[in-house]
Order: C-alpha cells, then structure tokens, then sequence
C-alpha cells in the first residue's frame, strides 16, 4: 500500500501562487506515474497534471496549461504542483494520485489517492 499525504492548499486571491505537496510512505517504491486531479464545487473530478516516474514525461489539462508546473522529488517521495495566476476558476479540492504502471492523465488508471486539499481562490 501506499499513503498519500498532500498539503499546501489555502485561500488566495486571483493571481496568486500556491504550491501543493504530496507526500508518499509505505511502498513507494511501487510507484511510477504520480498526478493531480481536482474537483470543484458541484463538479466531476478533473485531471489536472501528471508526471513520469523518471520526471521526463509530462502532461496537463488545458486550463492549466501554462499557469501551473507539476514535479517530483524521487529521494523525497513527493510530488508537487506549482500553481502560478490562480484563478477563481481553479477552486477546487486537490487529490494527489499515484498508480503502480502507467496513468497519466487516465483517472481510473490510479491505485492511491490522498485526502485532498482546498484551494479557494477569491476574485
């Protein structure tokens, strides 16, 4: 098993930058493809951003596109979503997600979740 542990969410204003953690124990070892998801009031979970095991390989949503830079720290076993031009559009609760093989920006393609984290971003 592996537990996810993310942090780093908070209330800012549009335009501002967060970055969110998340960290991983147990067998870590196991993993490869590490993503955030994110689910926003009233709506479905959406794919947010995702990264390879080696880091080379990166995907993001449209919306994000740009605005947002996901990374990991292999030695840390955490993964981190730098958030920069926060928009009211990008309030949300943010999910960390790790899978054993392959993912990316396939939901159901995740074994592990974290909790989640608020982000709220006021115009």
């Amino acid at each position: 098993q592996v537990q996810l542990v993310e942090s780093g969410g908070g209330l800012v204003q549009s335009g501002d930058s967060l970055r969110l953690s998340c960290a991983a124990s147990g067998r870590t070892f196991s993993v490869n493809d590490m993503g955030w998801f994110r689910r926003a009031p009233g709506k479905e979970r959406e794919f947010v951003a995702a990264i390879s095991r080696s880091g080379s390989n990166t995907d993001y949503a449209d919306s994000v596109k740009g605005r947002f830079a996901i990374s990991r720290d292999n030695a840390k076993n955490t993964v981190y979503l730098q958030m920069n031009s926060l928009k009211p559009e990008d309030t949300a609760v943010y999910y960390c997600a790790a899978s054993n093989y392959y993912a990316m920006r396939y939901e159901s393609s995740y074994h592990y979740w974290g909790q989640g984290t608020q982000v709220t971003v006021a115009s």
